[in-house]
């Protein structure tokens, strides 16, 4: 029988802004259930239907509260209206993050990928490029506006990555209180959000290689002997910086959307401005 149940909780972004994170923390706990890969139902997947959104759930206990993240939804100029159409009640959890500092890393992510191999200047710099997500999606107010327009303001809990590192137990408290869960805080998963863009990873062409064996061997890593073995071989990746000049005009393209996120949320975002200030 197919399950019916559908989440009553959703992370919605911001992509690269230790979304990661708070999931594995929520996982944790034995009162909620997530799925382990993100559905990517109302963005990438939307045409597949609900009863494809649906599978992703049908490990749940009839106890748990339902709940899933997808990162790039936030951003996605189509996911807060499909969302909305079958969630309507949903409790939303954005965790945003300084959008100079998200743009360079997910740069960094897809740099590491090998989707992009130019520096980052040719993709951050405000010109035209083939991959306008980086700059676009830290865009927060253009795109809460767009959520708001579907949802009560109540529905929507808004974290601050800075935040989320300077009290990690209080954000995990803040969220559970949120979706109506008991708050359990997993020592397991830690305090830290990871910043997996400091990781040693293998060279690209093994990774590439190794791809379609990634859910194979999930399990295994952890293990001591996996990972004595992944030690030989993987190497932290040389990124290329991120020069003064181009993240102060990254600064400046963010400077009016900053400016309307502090009055959509309420929120002193001064630590995102400073650089602006510093330089002017």
């Amino acid at each position: 029988m197919m399950n019916d149940r559908l989440p009553h909780f959703v992370i919605i972004g911001a992509v690269k802004g230790a979304t990661t994170w708070i999931h594995n923390q929520l996982q944790d706990n034995s009162a909620i259930y997530l799925p382990a890969p993100e559905p990517h139902f109302f963005s990438q997947d939307h045409a597949r239907g609900l009863d494809h959104y649906r599978r992703f759930f049908d490990g749940a206990r009839p106890d748990q509260i339902l709940g899933e993240k997808s990162a790039d939804y936030l951003a996605h100029p189509d996911a807060a209206a499909r969302l909305a159409a079958a969630l309507p009640d949903a409790r939303l959890v954005v965790q945003l993050r300084n959008p100079v500092d998200r743009a360079y890393s997910d740069y960094k992510m897809l740099f590491r990928r090998g989707t992009v191999t130019k520096g980052p200047e040719h993709y951050l710099d405000g010109r035209p490029n083939d991959q306008p997500r980086f700059l676009e999606d830290g865009l927060y107010a253009r795109h809460l506006r767009r959520w708001l327009g579907h949802f009560d303001a109540e529905q929507i809990k808004v974290l601050l990555f800075e935040e989320v590192k300077a009290a990690p137990e209080a954000a995990v408290a803040i969220v559970s209180d949120h979706i109506g869960a008991p708050c359990h805080y997993s020592t397991q998963v830690g305090a830290d959000p990871r910043n997996d863009s400091s990781e040693r990873f293998l060279p690209l062409p093994v990774r590439t290689a190794l791809a379609p064996l990634k859910e194979a061997v999930r399990p295994l890593r952890g293990h001591p002997m996996f990972e004595r073995v992944r030690g030989v071989f993987a190497r932290q990746i040389a990124y290329p910086p991120l020069p003064a000049a181009l993240r102060q005009r990254m600064v400046d393209y963010y400077a009016s959307d900053i400016a309307d996120l502090e009055v959509l949320i309420g929120r002193d975002l001064d630590h995102w401005k400073r650089d602006r200030r510093l330089a002017a």
